[in-house]
């Protein structure tokens, strides 16, 4: 990803400007006005310097014994992240996972409309999670073609991954966000970004 002079801009990078973006909608709703890098620090656990390099890319300069504007740099953050603009969105996979991710109201805040689900078991469709309906998978190319869908979201197990992908990329979506443990075969012109749980965990616990 890039900001707006074309520096590119790394996933560590772009991990902790959604982590500040989360503290500025609670400074928001608490009525506070500025904040400084290192109040974002300590609440990170992070260094002090790094806040302020992270917020040097975005072009966004605090005011001294003032900090920065937290309107403003909230919004600076959305439209470096391209949370501004709406990313229509679907989840292939209505098991545990898709549910869960179908229930979490959060993806709004950050650009993502979640619109409905796709199984193929016949018990779970026509059902609805937190208002959005799960659909027979059968149907994905018409609803994906009528709704303008950017993204599919996949949780399906891992023995039915390449073949949902496929259907997934037979209907025109090229942008796939990966929760399967599979590294999808698609084509040149669609990008997956390859959600690893486990990879994640790991990397967290080694000195455990």
């Amino acid at each position: 990803m890039y900001n707006k002079n074309m520096k590119p801009i790394s996933d560590k990078v772009i991990n902790r400007l959604t982590l500040y973006h989360s503290i500025l909608r609670d400074y928001i709703s608490k009525g506070i006005e500025n904040i400084s890098s290192k109040q974002i620090a300590l609440l990170l656990r992070i260094d002090d310097s790094q806040v302020r390099k992270d917020l040097n890319l975005l072009n966004n300069t605090g005011k001294t014994r003032v900090g920065y504007n937290v309107k403003e740099l909230k919004i600076n953050i959305e439209q470096t992240l391209g949370f501004s603009k709406t990313k229509r969105a679907i989840i292939v996979g209505a098991g545990n996972l898709g549910m869960a991710l179908a229930k979490y109201d959060n993806f709004s805040n950050y650009g993502l409309n979640i619109l409905s689900l796709f199984d193929n078991d016949s018990k779970k469709i026509g059902k609805t999670i937190n208002n959005k309906l799960i659909i027979e998978i059968t149907n994905l190319y018409e609803y994906a073609k009528n709704n303008d869908i950017d993204i599919a979201i996949l949780t399906v197990p891992a023995e039915f991954a390449q073949s949902c992908a496929d259907t997934i990329v037979n209907s025109g979506i090229k942008y796939i966000w990966n929760f399967t443990p599979v590294v999808l075969n698609v084509s040149d012109d669609v990008q997956v970004w390859n959600e690893n749980i486990m990879g994640n965990f790991l990397q967290f616990t080694i000195d455990l």
